[in-house]
């Protein structure tokens, strides 16, 4: 292995090692508003907070339960597009990690493609083993996490930003919860951890661009990908006029710039009915984890997530 692999490495073990830095940081945070029975984002018990980890860097094993969690299931959807690429012979990289130190403490991770794609059954592969390996550890997380969260009534009320529910996550809250208002669950760390899983879920299989929904629906559609893309687009701009959600504006525009157009694959085989039922499946995912409106103000002007 020459130099410059030897540098890639490095860097994605940096990237990785700072994410997990700033999630465990941040879970520390959401370890400890959980525990008060305070909502998840408060400005004045954040900068309590990262004071005290700096007195007391112990506090952070806190943080440990939700950037294990929320790292688990990042790094299995990265693995499930990079194993996939293993299986048909394509060369990809592992996972770059994208650390901030605000929100939740990451913007996800990426792998880079370092061969072409032959086939629109390779495509499809590739696209659709990272939201499925995703959700094989978001399940048992969301579970895990609601079993560990308790009612709090009231608790929306305490705090400006409030969070939107996926379906899926809902109808797991009606069983541990029955009856009891989403506003008023206190998730535990786990749950918020398997709540971003959720979301990144449903933003990657936004059927567009290089999403791994659009490269399910090229796969499947061919060059008439590109109506879906401009539809969804279209979608995305309705959406945002009606719930003032401004990341669905900042999408559109993205995807009105770069994201119409898929690269092209050699081998226009069609898909067999294995891999249309996954599609199908894909698509029931999407609806499930989709969140029309992320995060908002309690008085309904939307933020960015």
């Amino acid at each position: 292995m020459d130099a410059i692999p030897y540098r890639r490495l490095a860097l994605q073990f940096a990237l990785l090692l700072v994410t997990f830095l700033t999630t465990t940081a941040l879970g520390t945070r959401l370890a400890h508003n959980f525990a008060a029975d305070l909502p998840p984002f408060d400005l004045e018990t954040d900068i309590y907070i990262f004071l005290a980890i700096w007195r007391r860097p112990v506090l952070l094993l806190d943080g440990l339960p939700y950037s294990l969690t929320l790292l688990g299931i990042l790094l299995a959807h990265e693995f499930g597009h990079y194993f996939a690429c293993q299986f048909h012979g394509i060369r990809a990289s592992l996972p770059y990690f994208l650390p901030v130190p605000l929100g939740f403490g990451t913007f996800g991770a990426f792998i880079r493609l370092r061969s072409a794609i032959r086939g629109r059954a390779e495509l499809f592969d590739v696209g659709v083993a990272g939201p499925l390996a995703g959700m094989l550890l978001t399940l048992p997380a969301l579970g895990i996490g609601l079993a560990l969260s308790r009612v709090a009534p009231g608790l929306s009320e305490q705090s400006d930003v409030a969070f939107g529910t996926p379906l899926l996550m809902r109808m797991a809250e009606w069983f541990v919860f029955p009856g009891v208002a989403a506003a008023d669950i206190n998730l535990h760390p786990v749950a918020r951890a398997a709540w971003i899983g959720l979301l990144a879920t449903s933003f990657n299989l936004l059927p567009v661009g290089q999403f791994d929904g659009g490269h399910l629906v090229y796969a499947r559609f061919g060059e008439r990908h590109r109506w879906v893309a401009l539809a969804t687009i279209v979608a995305l701009l309705g959406l945002w006029a009606v719930t003032m959600f401004h990341g669905w504006l900042l999408v559109a525009l993205v995807m009105a710039w770069v994201g119409r157009k898929h690269f092209a694959v050699f081998d226009t085989t069609p898909l067999g009915p294995g891999r249309r039922k996954l599609l199908v499946l894909s698509a029931l995912i999407f609806v499930l984890t989709f969140i029309p409106a992320p995060v908002q103000y309690n008085t309904g002007q939307a933020l960015l997530p």
